[in-house]
């Protein structure tokens, strides 16, 4: 258990406190359900023609190892010891796993390596989480792409290993039917999978990595004009536009892409929905952050789920921001997303205040009416450990 000075809008700090055989193609257990009972953000909007999960994505997942606690940047010809220590599964699996915490029906479709990791991982995804694992295979004879990542002066260093797994041919039924999907687009590369998936009538979220080319050329987004949605950060969405400050660069994405969510670090986010006018600003909840790795995709994941279900775009900001800030208070990326019995801690701890501002818990108010009244999973959730492999107790 750690406890965390977060500010919910303003100047007002509280202190608030959040919990500490072969498997090529195999499906997960049973009919593919949810393993632990989840809150179903979706549950009022749920009819027996829906398609069978909530969000599809695909990628990589790699072998996560995290050191935290560390003073400086490791110092060349030197030993640095870390204070602290995690490992969890990484890459796509953060933004899958932040998905299935929050009550999404969620299918991924990846490589495993042949390995101890990639047992682990599929472990992890599969039985710890949920995640239907139905369109993802293991490589024979092909080893885990592993990340070391080191954080220090909330900013974080990473060095990963890894080779492309074989190619195969797509299943037919991949991409799946599914409400959204989630792509990470990359400066000229198209995924064919991106334009199946809408066409289908999945609503496509993407992101984006840093632009290695120097280009910033939206042109080279080529299936940005597939998605609804495009969340990049500030410095990436100035440099793809030429605007000079992130929220003219909000209004300048929504010529390429319908809702433009643009996030601020430190400040929020900010997003523009060109099909409304709409615009919302939301400031971000300071945290004691132990790790950032992963935080990223948490907020993604929060802005998905309050999309599908509906909610006022500042509600959704508001939840994203809520979770990443969670999410950065515990080690690793996958295993640090909250889950609802978290949020709800949260919202009932940050109430008991003496003091806070009224307007700042306005912010969250809808949040009443979503978090359950008892946990509804095993609490506290499955964290990142120093390694992998310990016997569970009995």
């Amino acid at each position: 258990m750690t406890a965390s000075s977060v500010s919910t809008a303003s100047d007002v700090t509280v202190m608030t406190s959040v919990s500490a055989d072969e498997r090529t193609h195999r499906p997960p257990p049973g009919d593919g359900s949810h393993r632990h009972a989840q809150a179903d953000p979706l549950a009022a909007l749920r009819t027996p023609q829906d398609p069978p999960w909530d969000v599809y994505l695909t990628g990589t997942v790699f072998l996560d190892l995290i050191f935290t606690g560390l003073d400086s940047a490791p110092v060349r010809g030197t030993e640095s010891w870390a204070r602290g220590m995690g490992s969890s599964p990484g890459g796509v699996a953060n933004m899958a796993t932040a998905l299935a915490r929050l009550g999404l029906r969620t299918s991924l479709a990846a490589a495993f390596g042949d390995d101890h990791y990639g047992d682990y991982c599929w472990d992890a995804l599969a039985q710890g989480e949920g995640i239907d694992l139905t369109p993802s295979r293991t490589v024979p004879g092909w080893h885990s792409p592993v990340t070391v990542s080191m954080a220090y002066e909330g900013e974080r260093t990473m060095v990963s290993h890894g080779h492309e797994p074989p190619p195969e041919e797509p299943s037919p039924d991949c991409p799946p039917r599914a409400r959204a999907a989630v792509a990470s687009l990359t400066p000229g590369v198209s995924a064919p999978w991106i334009a199946q998936a809408a066409a289908r009538g999945t609503r496509v979220f993407a992101d984006v990595g840093w632009d290695d080319t120097g280009a910033w050329d939206l042109s080279g987004l080529a299936d940005l004009k597939h998605c609804e949605a495009f969340l990049p950060n500030a410095e990436e969405a100035m440099r793809y536009t030429g605007a000079t400050c992130p929220r003219a660069a909000a209004h300048a994405l929504t010529a390429h892409v319908p809702l433009a969510v643009v996030t601020l670090g430190a400040e929020g986010a900010y997003a523009v929905d060109g099909r409304t006018g709409e615009s919302a600003e939301v400031p971000a909840i300071a945290v004691e952050a132990l790790d950032p790795t992963g935080a990223g995709d948490v907020f993604v994941a929060g802005f998905v789920t309050g999309t599908l279900a509906g909610w006022p775009l500042a509600d959704r900001l508001a939840f994203a921001g809520l979770t990443a800030a969670l999410s950065v208070q515990e080690f690793g990326g996958s295993l640090s997303a909250p889950g609802w019995s978290e949020i709800a801690t949260w919202w009932r701890k940050v109430q008991s205040v003496p003091g806070q501002d009224p307007a700042a818990l306005r912010r969250y108010a809808f949040l009443a009416d979503l978090v359950p009244d008892e946990p509804v999973r095993p609490w506290p959730l499955r964290r990142a450990v120093p390694t992998i492999g310990f016997r569970r107790p009995a």
